[in-house]
């Protein structure tokens, strides 16, 4: 019987450490994921309705709207100005203002969200005709292969609820379909959102709101250049409006 070297037995259990870190991830996404669904279509459905609309909101969720406004702008101007012929996904795409602004640029754009109520309310809110624009509203996973490859990807406040690891592992999944570039926004690491989120998970609530998990751009940057060292970061812009603050990054195709 033959035996193995021992860097061939070191090389074996790293594989499969490494494999069941790939599952953990792998679950710790999915159950995110699943929550997420159940919130934003029950406890925070109409919340996210007036949110996204133009009716009247208090002076919290004003700042809020006012700031997803702003970072929607940078997000759209990171894409080309002329998208016509132009595959884009909307990854996280709500209720669906991104997606209709980047139809109306002329981009053949899929909108998916895991919160089906909010996508029949995209549905809804969507004009009947965008010009050279086509839309293709989904509810479901934003990674689902079976989506196609796309020019661009935007994934606006969409990853902002998972763990670093996650995150990176859902942006490496999505470079596999993508040709040019994602754009995609983090919730940064301030002293005021990393003490939130200790303190949620100190004293957890049943009936709390997914939490936003606060990330560095320093250890977002080695966690990228370690899992998708073909792509690099080209650019990132903080946007701050009262109680909303998210970070846009660009990542693109090396060479």
């Amino acid at each position: 019987m033959a035996t193995r070297s021992p860097e061939a037995l070191e090389a074996g259990f790293l594989a499969r450490e490494d494999d069941r870190a790939r599952v953990s991830v792998t679950r710790g996404y999915e159950d995110r994921r699943e929550a997420l669904a159940t919130y934003f279509d029950s406890t925070a459905r109409q919340a996210w309705i007036d949110l996204t609309s133009d009716v009247k909101v208090s002076g919290i969720r004003a700042t809020v709207r006012a700031g997803r406004d702003e970072m929607r702008g940078v997000l759209l101007d990171w894409l080309p100005a002329d998208l016509r012929r132009t595959r884009v996904l909307d990854a996280g795409c709500g209720t669906g203002a991104l997606t209709i602004a980047a139809a109306c640029r002329g981009a053949e754009i899929t909108g998916i969200d895991v919160a089906g109520g909010l996508v029949d309310v995209a549905r809804e809110r969507a004009p009947s005709f965008t010009g050279h624009g086509r839309i293709w509203w989904k509810s479901g996973d934003m990674l689902d292969p079976s989506l196609g490859d796309f020019a661009h990807v935007v994934a606006m406040d969409s990853l902002i609820h998972y763990e670093i690891e996650d995150l990176v592992d859902a942006l490496a999944k999505l470079t596999e379909r993508t040709k040019v570039s994602i754009v995609f926004t983090f919730a940064p690491f301030t002293r005021m959102l990393g003490a939130m989120h200790k303190f949620g998970k100190v004293f957890p609530k049943s009936d709390r709101s997914p939490a936003i998990v606060p990330i560095a751009e320093s250890d977002l940057r080695m966690h990228l250049s370690e899992r998708i060292p073909s792509w690099e970061v080209k650019r990132t812009r903080r946007v701050a409006s009262g109680f909303y603050t998210s970070q846009a990054m660009e990542i693109v195709k090396r060479g």
